[in-house]
Formats: structure tokens, sequence, C-alpha cells
């Protein structure tokens, strides 16, 4: 690893996110009912065997590094996908929005029958647990939302990016982005994001939007053997 980012899951879980964390100093992971992300510390063989026996026999574990990733013979790979991670090339700006409401766990409901609908990542009822999120609303709907994820030191994940189809193209995600970003700058951290490589569109948007691409990523889902 020769970047805080080439390894996130390991990095927050390590730093920021470490009260969070479950496993032991050579393979961790987020409690599956926040988000199903683990990660070994390297690739030696007692890491990779502490990752092999941290999910039960039915869960996923999703994993993300820039590198090649090692996956101990007790794991199967379910998906694998390529993706990218941006980072803002500057602070961006801390705006002000009436529309903009901070989510709480009153709204975490609506805010997983959003992200069901739109498919923006690993979404939980427990994603706040992670960060801050902030939404939309028309009519009492929530209809656009983005927030924060993962956590290092200096650097702060924005994601949940999604609005709802029917009120696609009215710039509603593009305004909760900048407004996530300035928040994130606001703290004295860098923004940075994933998004999947074939996304093609999104990641335009995302550069439109003032972030360079800073590595491609690799992501497996796993599951124990048998």
């Amino acid at each position: 690893m020769t970047h805080i980012l080439d390894r996130p899951i390991w990095t927050a879980l390590e730093t920021t996110h470490a009260g969070l964390a479950e496993g032991n100093e050579n393979a961790r992971r987020y409690p599956p009912s926040i988000v199903p992300f683990a990660a070994s510390a390297d690739d030696r063989p007692e890491s990779l065997a502490a990752l092999e026996i941290l999910p039960a026999s039915e869960e996923s574990m999703i994993l993300i590094e820039a590198g090649p990733i090692a996956i101990p013979r007790g794991l199967a790979v379910v998906t694998e996908a390529l993706a990218v991670q941006m980072i803002a090339e500057r602070p961006h700006e801390r705006i002000s929005d009436s529309r903009i409401e901070r989510l709480s766990e009153a709204d975490a409901a609506d805010m997983l029958a959003l992200a069901t609908l739109t498919k923006p990542g690993p979404f939980t009822l427990r994603a706040q647990s992670l960060g801050s999120f902030w939404g939309i609303r028309r009519q009492g709907r929530l209809v656009a939302m983005a927030g924060q994820r993962m956590r290092q030191t200096g650097f702060v994940e924005l994601s949940g990016l999604c609005t709802h189809p029917d009120c696609q193209g009215r710039g509603l995600g593009t305004l909760l982005f900048r407004f996530v970003a300035g928040e994130i700058a606001s703290g004295g951290d860098t923004a940075y994001l994933h998004a999947y490589a074939a996304n093609t569109s999104a990641i335009a948007l995302y550069l439109a939007l003032g972030f360079t691409l800073r590595s491609q990523m690799n992501m497996r889902v796993v599951k124990r053997r048998g």
C-alpha cells in the first residue's frame, strides 16, 4: 500500500472507524448490518486466514483495493468488477439551499427505499452510523440524497448519491453532490468517491464537478465456500 486510499476499507477501520471494526489486527470488517465491507491488513497468510473466518456461512463481504485482491482458499468470489476512485482536486465551497435537510434515524426507512430503487451501492437502515446524510423531499417524499461513508485520517468518502427516477434531470443530484463535498471540505478533509468503471456518465459528471481520477480499483464480493 503506497497511499492511504489504496486499501480504503482497511485504513478506515484502522483509523476513524476503528470503533465500528469487527476482527483483529490482521483482518477487519464493518458490522454487516451497517455495510458489508471487509479487508485484510495485507496479503500475508495470517491476514488472509483472519479474513476467511470473518463472515458467517451465508454472509457476503465486499472487498475493494487498488491492487490485485488476494482471496483465501476458504472464500469464493461471487461477483467482481472494476471501479475507479476519484478525489476532489480542490476543497469545494460550502453552500446552502433551503431544499436540503439533514436526515436522521427517523428517515432511515425512506432512505433505504430510495437506495433500493436507485441502487447507488450497498445501503442499509444503519447507513447513518458511518456519517451524516442529507436529502431533498418533494411533497413529503424523499427524492434525492447523498452523504458520507468511509473515513480515513484526512479523507471522507462521498457516497449514497441518488435521485428518484421521477425527479432526475432537475439538478438535484448535482446540488447534493456539491453540498456534501462542501461539508467534507469545511471539516478540513478531502472528499473522495468510488464509481463503477463502466458508469462513464457518472464519471464524466464527477470530473465536471471538480474530481479527478486517482486510481483504478478492484472490487470483489466473496462468501464462504460450501
